[in-house]
């Protein structure tokens, strides 16, 4: 096949590795029932040398979280000049922490929900009174909700921080905005559909995520075509702010008054069967097996 020999790597040491391992499974059985000549690599149990060695010539990535999707991997296919799925360097690690998408976008004019950083010394009545309340308080490098709390009065603000730094050095208290999610994927330089998410859960947690078969999603989206299309204009200006490249992820929630804002960007989306990329992909008259052929034959390195 014109791909040559491809690794889909998946599994890894990080907390999305049980995610990780569904889309992983999902992506090889596609590309092996598409006749391509694809492996499975998975970096917790072999070492990245391996890829090189055994003469692996692309790299598709289903890793989740860090180790897989903020660069650092990335950096590593680089060196051995493989060429691999989704972003390079930079876009992968800036996409991962939170924090710092959110400043480039900031730096390019695009709405982002107010934050701040916390610390074990914060004044959590000053963090209420500026954000508001309820609001969120998550790790800024992790993804998947892990680590997510929603937070309703100041009181509850210390054990929220506590339960994030279990998972990441640097925590952010996030404004809430009360106008729906919604996500809309990126493929080859176009948006796909945008997709609303309605959680029969308080919030978009894991098992919403993952797990629970309640979670609606809907596509159409609901909006009106000159709202579908300013929204996904919004996500691809973010990705593209952030460097992405190939496919990806970008999140936006609305305010009480209908407005957009950037929430955050993933450059190795889930493919598993709650994923939402291939559904929008799907929405958009691609089967899963043709997305995944799409995804690799754009994988390049640099």
């Amino acid at each position: 096949m014109k791909f040559g020999k491809v690794a889909v790597m998946f599994g890894g040491d990080s907390a999305e590795r049980e995610v990780s391992l569904r889309s992983g499974h999902a992506v090889l059985a596609a590309l092996c029932q598409a006749g391509v000549d694809a492996h499975a690599f998975d970096p917790a149990e072999r070492p990245l040398a391996a890829l090189r060695d055994e003469g692996f010539e692309k790299a598709f990535i289903a890793l989740h979280g860090r180790g897989g999707e903020d660069g650092r991997l990335q950096g590593a296919l680089d060196l051995m000049r493989i060429p691999y799925t989704g972003s390079g360097v930079l876009a992968s690690a800036l996409a991962m922490d939170k924090w710092r998408s959110k400043l480039c976008w900031q730096a390019a004019g695009l709405p982002v929900p107010e934050c701040v950083i916390l610390t074990a010394a914060s004044d959590w009545q000053a963090v209420a009174d500026r954000l508001g309340l309820p609001l969120f308080v998550k790790p800024a490098n992790e993804g998947s909700s892990i680590g997510i709390s929603k937070v309703r009065s100041a009181a509850e603000l210390p054990h929220a921080y506590q339960t994030a730094a279990q998972h990441d050095a640097l925590v952010i208290a996030e404004r809430f905005l009360s106008g729906g999610e919604f996500t809309v994927g990126i493929l080859g330089g176009q948006a796909l559909p945008v997709i609303r998410i309605v959680p029969a859960t308080d919030f978009y947690d894991y098992d919403a995520k993952y797990f629970r078969n309640d979670t609606r999603y809907l596509i159409p989206s609901g909006f009106t075509q000159a709202q579908e299309e300013a929204m996904r204009a919004l996500a691809l200006q973010a990705f593209e702010v952030l460097g992405g490249r190939g496919w990806g992820r970008v999140d936006v929630m609305l305010d009480g008054q209908g407005r957009p804002y950037c929430l955050e960007s993933n450059m190795s989306p889930g493919m598993t069967d709650h994923s939402l990329l291939p559904m929008a992909a799907g929405a958009a008259g691609l089967s899963f097996q043709a997305l995944v052929l799409r995804v690799l034959e754009m994988a390049a390195h640099g």
